[in-house]
């Protein structure tokens, strides 16, 4: 989790009045929540000069659903107000993670949906459990990612053994600080949380958006109690087919392509960035520097693993790209490391809110799904992914290896094949690195009155409400009246992909909500979609 969205509004609202939940769902008692008094939520104003209407609230519910009455914890809420007649519920948003906080994306999402549509829903964001404002939020080791790392590629047994002993007492750390907690940490009962804010918010069903990982709470939501769902709207894909271990594979190699994709757009600039014309090459290049900082770190703060974790973002969304080329070849060129640690400082370092976020996507992850224990089959297949995908592979592997050695049993991932919904609303991009485009095709498969909309050709993560006027249209007009597109094959519908971006000097300055500085409107990543979707998933 490299970046999440800001925390804006905490739990500090009381409160009142009494609803009675729905009973849970017939046929699903293995996983279903059970019925429970519940309480209305109480709403204050807490807006932003970017989302004015803004309101916070909170609502209560329990650790364990088995205990319905016993011990509680806050969910922190974010909503925007419906203000037309027509009146369609309320519309639950969630930006992935796991560990992403929602509350700035209800926000976000009620300001870019065109305002007749956005007016129409209670726009709700939330903190599940564990994360940013609702309590407790985990965090079981305050910096934890600070600068500078040991090398991710375990190129000595020294290098190894100070990666393996970092994850080792990370599990450790969580397993005392949170022992309590983290048996309640993960995606089923995250989803059981967002059918008590139903329940809190009085409604009988909910529309739910969801993107990365918030696609996979969709899925798991939808299985669990399908006809408590009115619309819903996924958004780069997780694949379930693979949870957790084998997505993670999966996107090595796919940030591996998305890699190579940037090193060919800055070779397509020679004459901007000065690194060479052949793609090859210019990664080649990318690789000597990786090299330099293992044996001096820039500034002191970048080192082989946090030049990783500074390129990372831009295989998520290549409006990065510009001030990523810029300081790669300031520093090639130049010998001058100043951008290279403003660009990590901008896109890579991992302040408080980080620390969180990744204590919560350990800490799903790891109970979710079995992972691996014996260590020796993490080397044997990290390994076979670092001789063709170099990129990612060992970054990657060292984010997810507590889970090597994490302290609760691994649940079952919930089969979350389903003939029972509405038409559902499915968005994907082809050459996605973080959600890669089968998992899209698997859930459409899965769902069986589900559209698939897809970006051809697009790699960014994340794909509606971010400038793709025909991808929106799609959205607009399934959340105005359930319409969806039917095709043949596997896409019901197909939209070009945008542009990618131009070198910063192509493009018409703007000063940038990230630095301040002078930088183009069009590759801003601050008030984008961007700078709100938790990384990793």
């Amino acid at each position: 989790m490299r970046r999440s969205a800001v925390v804006l509004c905490g739990a500090t609202v009381v409160l009142a009045g009494a609803v009675t939940a729905v009973p849970a769902e017939a046929g699903t008692s293995r996983t279903a929540a059970p019925a429970q008094a519940v309480t209305k939520v109480s709403w204050k104003k807490c807006g932003t000069d970017d989302y004015p209407t803004l309101e916070c609230g909170s609502v209560k519910v329990p650790l364990d659903y088995a205990k319905p009455k016993g011990r509680q914890i806050t969910l922190a809420l974010s909503r925007v107000p419906h203000t037309a007649k027509k009146y369609q519920g309320p519309l639950l948003v969630n930006p992935g993670g796991p560990g992403g906080s929602g509350l700035t994306l209800a926000g976000f999402v009620a300001s870019n949906l065109p305002e007749a549509v956005a007016a129409q829903y209670d726009v709700i964001g939330f903190d599940p459990r564990g994360v940013g404002a609702s309590k407790p939020a985990l965090d079981c080791v305050p910096g934890y990612f600070n600068p500078v790392r040991p090398p991710s590629v375990p190129s000595t047994p020294a290098i190894e053994k100070a990666n393996l002993e970092r994850a080792k007492s990370f599990a450790a750390a969580c397993g005392r600080k949170y022992a309590d907690v983290l048996p309640y940490i993960n995606t089923i009962s995250a989803v059981k949380d967002m059918d008590a804010i139903r329940a809190s918010l009085g409604a009988k069903k909910i529309n739910y958006f969801g993107y990365s990982y918030g696609t996979y709470l969709g899925q798991v939501y939808a299985k669990l109690f399908p006809s408590r769902v009115r619309r819903l709207v996924l958004d780069s894909i997780v694949n379930p087919h693979g949870v957790w271990y084998d997505d993670n594979i999966g996107q090595d190699y796919a940030f591996d392509a998305r890699h190579k994709a940037l090193m060919a757009w800055i070779a397509k600039y020679d004459s901007t960035y000065g690194l060479g014309t052949d793609p090859a090459r210019v990664e080649a290049k990318w690789y000597a520097m990786q090299a330099e900082l293992a044996k001096k770190p820039a500034g002191g703060k970048v080192g082989a693993a946090e030049l990783e974790d500074t390129f990372l973002p831009g295989g998520y969304y290549n409006g990065y790209w510009p001030y990523l080329a810029d300081a790669f070849a300031a520093y090639v060129n130049d010998k001058n490391a100043e951008p290279l640690v403003e660009a990590y400082q901008n896109f890579a370092a991992i302040d408080a809110s980080g620390d969180n976020g990744y204590s919560v996507y350990a800490a799903v992850q790891c109970r979710d799904a079995a992972w691996p224990r014996d260590w020796k089959q993490w080397q044997k297949g990290n390994w076979a992914v670092y001789r063709k995908a170099p990129f990612n592979a060992w970054n990657n592997a060292w984010y997810n290896a507590p889970c090597a050695f994490w302290p609760t049993k691994s649940l079952k991932p919930v089969n979350v094949a389903n003939a029972k919904l509405p038409p559902v609303l499915l968005f994907q991009a082809t050459d996605d690195a973080a959600t890669p485009y089968e998992g899209g095709v698997a859930v459409h498969r899965l769902l069986k009155h589900s559209s698939l909309v897809v970006e051809q050709g697009g790699g960014n993560h994340g794909i509606s409400l971010s400038g793709n006027a025909c991808l929106d249209k799609y959205l607009a007009r399934y959340l105005t009246d359930g319409t969806v597109p039917r095709g043949h094959g596997t896409a019901d519908a197909v939209c070009r992909k945008l542009p990618d971006p131009k070198p910063l000097e192509a493009q018409p300055a703007k000063a940038s909500a990230l630095t301040g500085a002078s930088a183009p409107a069009a590759s801003v990543p601050g008030g984008t979609l961007h700078g709100l979707l938790g990384f990793r998933g």
